[in-house]
């Protein structure tokens, strides 16, 4: 469920499909994680903890954002996102992710002007041969460039 998704659901409540996907998580109920997951569905972008806690207006701490984030990592809603710079960002992950594991295999896009990053859905990413007897179990893939937007008004 990306944000058109959420905005207009079956049933026209954003909020009671926020609450639907943390019970399906088995995670409780409680007003900052109603509000950092409605960040995600309401952001193309993948976040960070500095970025979560400005668009909350600072009404959330650093270690409520924390623990959040990481109940929302572990129960496979969101995911890590590789950047090529020091800082975490996660993304939302699709319907096959839980907490057995990710299973989100895509590209993650970080434009180079504006420094969004993006996962690339509907690209997969195959790797055929590996020397060995390799066994992996998560690959990590960032592209690096100009975005459509930033090209479009360079």
């Amino acid at each position: 469920m990306k944000a058109a998704s959420i905005k207009k659901s079956a049933h026209g409540d954003a909020h009671q499909d926020l609450v639907f996907i943390l019970k399906k998580h088995c995670l409780a109920i409680t007003k900052p994680r109603i509000k950092i997951l409605a960040l995600f569905y309401e952001s193309e972008n993948a976040l960070e903890n500095s970025l979560i806690e400005k668009k909350t207006q600072h009404r959330l701490d650093r270690i409520t954002v924390y623990r959040t984030l990481q109940a929302f990592l572990k129960k496979g809603i969101i995911h890590t996102v590789p950047t090529h710079d020091s800082f975490v960002r996660y993304a939302l992950c699709k319907a096959a992710c839980d907490e057995r594991g990710h299973h989100d295999n895509h590209l993650h896009f970080t434009c180079e002007k504006c420094r969004k990053t993006i996962c690339i859905d509907k690209t997969e990413i195959s790797i055929s041969h590996l020397p060995g007897d390799y066994i992996i179990h998560k690959v990590d893939a960032i592209l690096s460039g100009i975005c459509d937007a930033c090209r479009i008004t360079k």
